[in-house]
C-alpha cells in the first residue's frame, strides 16, 4: 500500500513563529473603541469617586462651618430646592441604571485523582508509533514539536485516546465530558456550599464536542437543576470561549437580580484526535490536553464579603470579517478524509493583530492617566503631524499585578512577554500551566489563576488580566479585582500538593 504523500510543514520545527511587533503602530479605530466605552460609562466610572471626594471634604467641616452653611441656605430657598432636586435625581438615576456588580465567588479546575491518565512524552510517542497511521517522517516531526512545545511529562489525556487501538467513540467522549464536568462541579459545590438548586444561569462551553442532548442538559439532568434555570451551550468558539462565557454570564446577571451563574469550560479530546499525515493538523495533537474548569458568579450583594474577585471589565475583539483570520484555525478533513484541526501558517500574524486590537481597546479603561497621555501624544503626533517618533507602548504592569495569558504554546508566550515587556515572574503562571497541564483550551486561564493563588501572590485590591484567543478569529480579555487576600493554606486547587516544585526551568529540547 502506497504511503500518503507528505505535506510540507506549515510551521517548520526549526523556525520560531513571531507575532507582529506591537511597536509598528496601532489602528486608530481600536483606540476610539476604548475611549467610546470610557465616555459612555463615565457616570458609572467617575460618579462614585466624586462622591467619595465630596464626603471627604464634608468630613473636614467643623460644627461652626455647618452652622454657617445652614444659615446661608435658610434665606435662599430656590437654591436649596434646585440642589436637592438635582441630587435626588442624579442619585436615583445612578442607582437605577448602574450595572450590577458581578462577583466571582470561587472556581475549581479539573485534575484526575489517579495517574493512569498521565501522558508522558514517552507514552505519547509510543501511542503515536503503535497506531501505524503516521509516517516515519511525521513521527519524527511530532518528537521535535514535543521537545519545543514547553509541555512537560505529567499532562493528561483521556483513556480512549491512549488505548491501543484508540476508541474514539461517542460513548467514550460522553464519559470524558462527564468525568471533567462532574469532577469540577462537585469540587466547586463543595468549596462554596452553594446547592445546585440555587443556580439560575448555566453556561457550558466546549468547542468540538456538541452531542444531543447538549452538555448543559447533561448538567441539568445530573444535578437536577430547577426547571426555570436558563441554560446555554456554546460550541465552535475555540480557546477564548471561556471568557466569552464570562461575558455572557455578566450580561445575564445584570438583568436578572439576586442570581447565581455557573460557567463550565472544557474541551473534548476523545473524538478529535487526528490520525492523518498533514502536519498542520498534527500539531494540535502535540499541544492539546484534557482539562476543565467551573466558575461560580453572583450578583448578590451579600456574596461580596466572601467572594474572591469582582469583574471589572470584559473586552471582546472579533476579526472574523477578514478571510485570512476566519480560516487560520479550521476543523476540516484532510486529503484522505481524516478529520482534524488545521493551523494555518498565518496563525501567529493573525493572533498578533487580534491581540493588538484587543489591547488597544482595553488600554483607556485600565491604564493610569500618565501612560494614556504619553500614548495619546505619540499617537496624535504620528497620525496628524507626521512626527517621526516610535509608537509608545504603554506599560501594562502599571495597570495589573497579575497576568493570565492563554497557554496556547511556548512561541506565543515568548512573543507576548517580549511585546508587553513582561518579566519572567509575570509570565510564570502561563508557562507553568503549559508545562504541567498542557494547552487545556478555554480552561487554561483558570489553571493560571489557581497557580497565582497557590503561590500566595493575590492580595486584596490586586488586578488580574486574563487574555485568550481562539478560532474565528477572536481575542477576549477580562479584568478582575481581588476582594480579599487569598490564603493559599486554605485553598483547594490542582497545584497545592506540588506547588513547592514550581517554577522550574523548562528545557528547550529534550531527548525522548
Amino acid at each position: 500500500m502506497a504511503q500518503p504523500k507528505l505535506v510540507k510543514p506549515l510551521i517548520a520545527p526549526s523556525a520560531s513563529p513571531r507575532l507582529p511587533d506591537f511597536k509598528q503602530g496601532v489602528k486608530l479605530k481600536y483606540v476610539k473603541l476604548g475611549y467610546h466605552y470610557l465616555v459612555t460609562h463615565a457616570m458609572y466610572l467617575f460618579l462614585p469617586p466624586l462622591a467619595v471626594i465630596a464626603a471627604v471634604q464634608l468630613s473636614t467641616f467643623s460644627l461652626q462651618d455647618v452652622h454657617d452653611l445652614l444659615g446661608q441656605l435658610r434665606y435662599n430657598l430656590i437654591s436649596v430646592i434646585l440642589c436637592s432636586s438635582t441630587l435626588v435625581f442624579l442619585s436615583t438615576l445612578y442607582f437605577l441604571t448602574r450595572p450590577r456588580p458581578v462577583y466571582l465567588v470561587d472556581f475549581s479546575c479539573f485534575k484526575p485523582d489517579d495517574d493512569d491518565k498521565k501522558c508522558s512524552w514517552q507514552r505519547f510517542m509510543k501511542c503515536s508509533e503503535s497506531r501505524g497511521t503516521f509516517t516515519e517522517e511525521n513521527i519524527e516531526f511530532q518528537r521535535k514539536i514535543m521537545a519545543r512545545s514547553g509541555i512537560g511529562e505529567s499532562t493528561y489525556l483521556p483513556p480512549a485516546v491512549m488505548k491501543i487501538p484508540p476508541n474514539s467513540s461517542m460513548a467514550e467522549a460522553r464519559e470524558e465530558a462527564k468525568m471533567i464536568i462532574f469532577g469540577v462541579l462537585d469540587r466547586l459545590f463543595e468549596k462554596t456550599s452553594v446547592k445546585p438548586k440555587d443556580i439560575s444561569i448555566l453556561i457550558v462551553n466546549c468547542s468540538l464536542f456538541n452531542p444531543v442532548p447538549s452538555l448543559s442538559a447533561m448538567v441539568v439532568n445530573h444535578y437536577k437543576l430547577r426547571g426555570n434555570t436558563r441554560t446555554y451551550n456554546l460550541g465552535g468558539m475555540g480557546c477564548s470561549a471561556g471568557l466569552i462565557s464570562i461575558d455572557l454570564a455578566k450580561d445575564l446577571l445584570r438583568v436578572h437580580p439576586n442570581s447565581y451563574a455557573l460557567v463550565v469550560s472544557m474541551e473534548s479530546i476523545t473524538m478529535n484526535w487526528y490520525f492523518g499525515n498533514e502536519r498542520s493538523m498534527i500539531v494540535p495533537n502535540c499541544l492539546f490536553r484534557m482539562g476543565g474548569a467551573a466558575v461560580l458568579l453572583s450578583n448578590k450583594m451579600s456574596d461580596r464579603w466572601h467572594s474572591k474577585y469582582k469583574l471589572v471589565h470584559t473586552v471582546r475583539t472579533h476579526k472574523g470579517s477578514d478571510d485570512k483570520c476566519y480560516t487560520c484555525v479550521t476543523q476540516r478533513e484532510d486529503s484522505i478524509g481524516k478529520i482534524g484541526i488545521s493551523l494555518s501558517k498565518d496563525l501567529m500574524a493573525v493572533a498578533g493583530d487580534a491581540l493588538k486590537a484587543n489591547i488597544t481597546t482595553l488600554g483607556p479603561l485600565v491604564l493610569p492617566m500618565s501612560e494614556q497621555l504619553l500614548f495619546f501624544a505619540t499617537l496624535v503626533g504620528r497620525k496628524f503631524f507626521k512626527v517621526k517618533v516610535k509608537p509608545y507602548i504603554p506599560d501594562f504592569k502599571l495597570a495589573f499585578e497579575h497576568f493570565c495569558i492563554h497557554a496556547g504554546g511556548r512561541a506565543v508566550l515568548d512573543e507576548l512577554q517580549k511585546n508587553l515587556q513582561l518579566t519572567d515572574w509575570h509570565i510564570e503562571p502561563s508557562r507553568m500551566t503549559l508545562y504541567r497541564f498542557g494547552n487545556t483550551s478555554s480552561s487554561s486561564l483558570w489553571y493560571e489563576l489557581a497557580y497565582t493563588e497557590a503561590k500566595g501572590r493575590v492580595k486584596k485590591g490586586d488586578r488580574t488580566w486574563q487574555i485568550a484567543f481562539g478560532s474565528g478569529f477572536k481575542c477576549n480579555s477580562a479584568v478582575w479585582e481581588a476582594l480579599r487576600t487569598i490564603n493559599p493554606a486554605k485553598e483547594k486547587n490542582p497545584w497545592m500538593t506540588e506547588i513547592h516544585q514550581f517554577p522550574i526551568n523548562v528545557p528547550q529540547v529534550s531527548a525522548i
